[in-house]
């Protein structure tokens, strides 16, 4: 049986503690399929204090692209984070010269490795950033990926069972779709 879950919600809003604790609540030995590409120093600190919070009972996957490859075997698996996900394919489709890519083909590339990986029975938890609820920036890169941040998280929200907003550490449901269909039943 599949269930997607997608947490989101600001920087520091509790999204990956939240989608911790509920992947442990599922599996006593839950997946943890990291997207990180470790850019410097700060980023190095954030991964080490992921990793320890964590412990031992997590099987660590370290997968910056190509998401499909990973075979879930019917378990629970957190995904963190979609956003480190897009930019790396993003990233990877600028050109040479730092022409921006298409955003319709990183688009179209991203949502066939989501298919892919989540046409696989288990549990998935995808935990991303809302990060176009803010200005609009003044950098065309920037702007262009936030329109493709925002399109990814749409795609999978409409894919998802359930959907969970994090604001300040508190999780608000957004989308449950056992209690969507329950609304829809004739009474």
């Amino acid at each position: 049986m599949k269930r997607m879950i997608l947490i989101t919600g600001g920087q520091r809003s509790g999204k990956s503690n939240y989608a911790e604790r509920l992947a442990l609540s599922r599996s006593e030995h839950p997946m943890y399929i990291a997207t990180a590409r470790v850019w410097d120093d700060e980023m190095r600190r954030r991964v080490s204090k992921h990793q320890e919070r964590r412990g031992p009972c997590w099987q660590t996957i370290e997968q910056d692209l190509d998401l499909w490859h990973i075979d879930i075997g019917g378990g629970v698996a957190l995904i963190d984070c979609v956003t480190n996900w897009c930019t790396n394919r993003y990233l990877d489709m600028c050109g040479p010269d730092g022409a921006l890519p298409d955003v319709d083909d990183v688009y179209k590339e991203l949502t066939a490795d989501f298919d892919r990986f989540t046409a696989q029975d288990g549990t998935f938890i995808f935990v991303t950033n809302e990060i176009g609820s803010g200005g609009i920036s003044d950098n065309a890169m920037m702007r262009q990926f936030t329109d493709l941040q925002g399109w990814i998280n749409q795609y999978i929200a409409s894919k998802s069972d359930e959907v969970v907003l994090m604001v300040s550490g508190i999780p608000v449901n957004i989308k449950n779709r056992k209690v969507q269909d329950n609304l829809r039943k004739p009474r």
